[in-house]
C-alpha cells in the first residue's frame, strides 16, 4: 500500500499545468509522501525521467520503486548541481509544492504543530544548528520583532517579541506547551488557533531560511527549463506567492521589469496564470489543506 502522508492539494491542476510529454524529464522539487510524483509517473512513458528532492529524512520512506525516478536528498536550493551531478543540463517542467506535508504536522516530535506538545524544534532536515529553540534563546528582541512581523505577519509583534525575550530570562522556552504559556496574554480571545498558527509559521520559515531557498531556487529554474518548459508553484501564504509572482512576471522579486535598448521587455517566463489558480469547491470541503493554496504557472520563452 502507498504510504499516505498527505492528500496531494490541487492534483489535476498541477498536472495540467506541467502540460505533461511523455518522454520528457520532470523535477518535483518537494517530494513529500511522493503524490504528485506519483502523478507525473503515471502520464511519462518508458523514455521520460522523474527526479524529486526532499531534505526531510523522514520523506526518503517513501522512495518510488521505478527506473525512470530518482529521489535526490537535498533542499531544493540545490537544484541546478544536484541535476548536474545526473548529468541533467535541461528539463521540461519543475513543480513545487511549497506546503508543510501534513506528516510533518502529525508528527508529534518535530514540534510543527500548535496540537501536539512537544520540543521546540521545526528543523525540515533534522540536522542543521538553528532549531525553533535556538530562535527563541538567542535572537534580539529586535530580530524576533522582525521575523513576527514579516513572516508571521502578526499584529502585536513587537511586544510578543519583548514578552518572550522577557520570559527567557527566568526560564528557557523549550516546549510547544512552554511557548504557549509564555505567550498567553499575547494571544487575542477566539483567535487563538489563528494566532499560534501564525508565530509557528514565523519560527519555522525562519528555521529553515524558507524564503531564502525559494528564491535561490527560483533564479535556478531560469537556466533549467528548456524553451516552452514550465514552471508550476503552489505557496500557501502571501509572502511566498508575492515572491513566486514577482519573479514569474519579471524574472526578478522587485522592482520593474529590465527593458532592453529598444524598450523590449527582458524576462525569463510567459505567466500563463494572470490570476492564481485556487483549489475547487469540492476539494476545499475535502482537504482543508487546500484552503490557502494559490497556484502559478509560467512558461519559458525562447530566447535563442
Amino acid at each position: 500500500m502507498e504510504n499516505v502522508y498527505h492528500v496531494p492539494v490541487m492534483l489535476q491542476e498541477c498536472m495540467d499545468a506541467l502540460a505533461i510529454k511523455p518522454n520528457g524529464v520532470y523535477v518535483d522539487v518537494t517530494f513529500g509522501g511522493g503524490g504528485h510524483s506519483r502523478e507525473i509517473l503515471r502520464r511519462l512513458g518508458p523514455e521520460g525521467k522523474l527526479f524529486a528532492f526532499d531534505q526531510d529524512p523522514d520523506a526518503l520512506g517513501n522512495v518510488i520503486d521505478d527506473p525512470r525516478f530518482t529521489l535526490i536528498h537535498q533542499n531544493f536550493r540545490f537544484l541546478k548541481n544536484s541535476l548536474r551531478l545526473y548529468g541533467v543540463r535541461t528539463v521540461d517542467g519543475i513543480l513545487a509544492d511549497l506546503g508543510v506535508s501534513s506528516h510533518q504536522f502529525d508528527a508529534a516530535d518535530r514540534g510543527f504543530s500548535i496540537r501536539f506538545d512537544a520540543d521546540l524544534d521545526m528543523r525540515m532536515d533534522q540536522v542543521g544548528d538553528l532549531d525553533a529553540k535556538a530562535v527563541l534563546a538567542t535572537y534580539a528582541e529586535e530580530d524576533l520583532h522582525r521575523i513576527f512581523g514579516m513572516y508571521g505577519e502578526i499584529m502585536n509583534a513587537k511586544s510578543l517579541a519583548k514578552t518572550i525575550v522577557t520570559a527567557r530570562l527566568v526560564q528557557p522556552i523549550h516546549t510547544v506547551a512552554g511557548l504557549k504559556e509564555v505567550i498567553q496574554r499575547m494571544v487575542p480571545k477566539g483567535k487563538e488557533h489563528k494566532y499560534h498558527a501564525q508565530v509557528f509559521q514565523a519560527l519555522r520559515i525562519e528555521v529553515n531560511r524558507e524564503l531564502e531557498a525559494l528564491q535561490e531556487f527560483l533564479l535556478q529554474t531560469v537556466d533549467m527549463l528548456k524553451s516552452e518548459g514550465r514552471l508550476v508553484v503552489m505557496s500557501y501564504h502571501s509572502l511566498e506567492d508575492r515572491l513566486v509572482k514577482n519573479f514569474m512576471a519579471k524574472g526578478k522579486f522587485k522592482g520593474d521589469v529590465e527593458k532592453d535598448f529598444f524598450g523590449n521587455e527582458i524576462k525569463p517566463f510567459h505567466v500563463l496564470s494572470r490570476k492564481a489558480i485556487t483549489a475547487s469547491s469540492q476539494e476545499l470541503a475535502e482537504n482543508n489543506r487546500s484552503r490557502s493554496a494559490k497556484l502559478r504557472i509560467a512558461e519559458r520563452l525562447d530566447l535563442s
